[in-house]
């Protein structure tokens, strides 16, 4: 738990110069406000940089458009282009429509998030309280379950508006309880009991898949952020980035592979609802 640290107003010294690598704490750490109250916390600020990058992304690319997109423009296009057959292979032409908006938007925000969270710096640059205790500035924002917990619920939210504007109230109720196939007279009313303990089970799952999203999503990115920290810890004061060099291009992988289970498993989660309603397009995986 030793660092190099200097006055009580300056930075502590960045993890390469740093004696000993710290432990990730589960919370966050609040740099402006009161954590009973109103507070900024070192992941949301990560979080706004990472949707800032999004922003000035979108901005370079449509700055100056043409008909032929040419340079970054044409990066642009082919990214979003291949995001959105992406998600159209799982969605279908018709969901892929009203829901591309949410689901690639999300897939670059978690990812750049978390490659983000590799920067130098990032979980060691701080300043010393009057405690003796480190505010850090940044933390890898997919490392705090407040960040993950907010995009799943979310989620949740849009699934359930989803899923009733394209089944209808009674469809919605009837995917989830109501028997599937033909069935007559005692095993009908032997398969609607079944049928409907299935669906009390089905709506558990539904209420517990926001909470698996969020902690798959943060337990994998706060699991790394410590295993790259104890990796630090051992190469000394001024060798401290090298064990932990290779993981971090590793970490970069780890970081994509995250944005695509979050993203994926969300929209596998609405296809499901919304299977039958694709209007007759054969799209359906």
């Amino acid at each position: 738990m030793n660092k190099i640290f200097t006055t009580a107003s300056l930075f502590i010294a960045l993890s390469g110069l740093a004696s000993a690598a710290h432990q990730l704490t589960p919370e966050s750490n609040v740099i402006f406000g009161d954590r009973d109250g109103f507070a900024i916390t070192n992941s949301m600020i990560m979080v706004w940089m990472a949707t800032g990058i999004i922003v000035l992304f979108c901005r370079a690319a449509t700055k100056k458009m043409t008909m032929v997109p040419v340079g970054f423009q044409n990066f642009a296009e082919w990214l979003i282009e291949s995001l959105y057959n992406f998600f159209g292979g799982i969605l279908g032409d018709h969901l892929v429509k009203r829901t591309f908006w949410f689901f690639g938007g999300t897939m670059l925000l978690i990812l750049i998030t978390n490659w983000l969270g590799l920067i130098p710096g990032v979980g060691t640059l701080g300043v010393m309280g009057d405690d003796d205790k480190v505010t850090y500035l940044l933390r890898g924002g997919n490392a705090d379950v407040n960040v993950t917990a907010a995009m799943s619920i979310v989620f949740a939210v849009l699934w359930f508006y989803w899923a009733v504007s394209e089944n209808g109230v009674k469809g919605f109720f009837a995917h989830i309880f109501a028997p599937k196939g033909d069935f007559s007279g005692v095993m009908r009313v032997g398969m609607v009991a079944i049928f409907f303990v299935v669906g009390l089970l089905e709506f558990v799952s539904i209420f517990i898949r926001p909470v698996a999203l969020s902690f798959r999503l943060y337990g994998n990115v706060f699991g790394g952020e410590q295993v790259l920290e104890t990796l630090m810890a051992m190469g000394g004061p001024y060798f401290a980035f090298l064990p932990a060099l290779p993981f971090m291009f590793m970490e970069l992988l780890v970081g994509l592979l995250q944005a695509l289970v979050f993203t994926i498993l969300s929209a596998v989660f609405l296809k499901l609802i919304c299977e039958h309603s694709d209007h007759g397009e054969d799209g359906a995986h």
